[in-house]
């Protein structure tokens, strides 16, 4: 489909509905979008007042009734921005799409597995749309520049990750020969959690080495976990310093494919190819 199908294939109702809903341009976009944010917020402070025994105990009916109230608000809206894009399908597995469902899945999941309702506070991650709606711009080019950053330093911190998942792997290993069973590492697994907790120096206290051989290599680890820390964060901030070279700063929403991230100056998506 050329451009002018695809400008064709959103007219109408769809293309009213499009600006509301997708743009903060507009008066009616802007509303559209803080009224959606308050009804997250309310929904979501339901969801934690309701998880109080005193509370639920004493208002259960009139939370159970607000939850399912905005739960067919936010249903309903899910359908509309499926039907009003021109790429439904894109926009469902897009990150926006992935959140919207999961704010009204655990509801239903509600009916049949008890208390996975609670898992509807993920419906929090719609506030990001308030950068959008308060032409933030700024703050949204920071994040595509924080995007680009974690994408491109991907294999290192997988790199970084493995080595540090084999470390822990020796260290409760030995740790687990020099303490025992008699100290409390009854098993290499719990050896290895010890070591994550002492690596990371959280340091809960549930398990600790007793002898003085263990308390040494305790030691080393925690240095040694300190030491690590520059590791992730040097190859973040020369990522981060790349992407910021080339960092885009636009809230413009393709109504083909519901992608961001435009240029400035557009006219077409750089996606898809679609009118801006």
């Amino acid at each position: 489909m050329d451009t002018a199908g695809r400008k064709k294939s959103l007219s109408g109702w769809r293309k009213v509905a499009f600006e509301v809903i997708f743009e903060a341009d507009t008066p009616a976009g802007k509303w559209f979008d803080v009224v959606l944010i308050l009804c997250i917020v309310a929904s979501v402070a339901v969801v934690m007042l309701d998880s109080i025994a005193g509370v639920h105990e004493s208002h259960w009916r009139l939370l159970n009734v607000l939850e399912w109230f905005f739960t067919i608000l936010f249903t309903v809206e899910y359908i509309l921005r499926l039907v009003c894009v021109g790429n439904p399908a894109r926009y469902a597995v897009s990150f926006f799409g992935v959140v919207d469902l999961l704010a009204i899945v655990p509801t239903y999941a509600g009916l049949v597995l008890a208390g996975t309702h609670y898992l509807v506070v993920i419906r929090i991650l719609r506030v990001l749309r308030i950068f959008r709606v308060l032409k933030l711009g700024e703050c949204v080019g920071e994040a595509n520049v924080l995007k680009r950053a974690l994408i491109a330093s991907r294999k290192k911190i997988f790199v970084f990750l493995f080595t540090v998942l084999t470390m822990v792997v020796i260290i409760g290993s030995i740790i687990f020969l020099i303490e025992g069973p008699d100290n409390g590492f009854t098993s290499i697994p719990k050896s290895v959690y010890w070591a994550v907790v002492t690596l990371t120096t959280v340091g809960y206290g549930d398990l600790s080495p007793q002898t003085p051989f263990g308390q040494l290599l305790a030691s080393m680890v925690m240095i040694l976990g300190y030491s690590i820390i520059a590791v992730p964060t040097g190859i973040m901030t020369v990522e981060l310093t790349q992407a910021a070279k080339d960092k885009k700063i636009t809230s413009q929403t393709c109504p083909e494919c519901s992608k961001q991230g435009h240029d400035p100056d557009a006219a077409h998506c750089k996606y898809c190819g679609a009118e801006l």
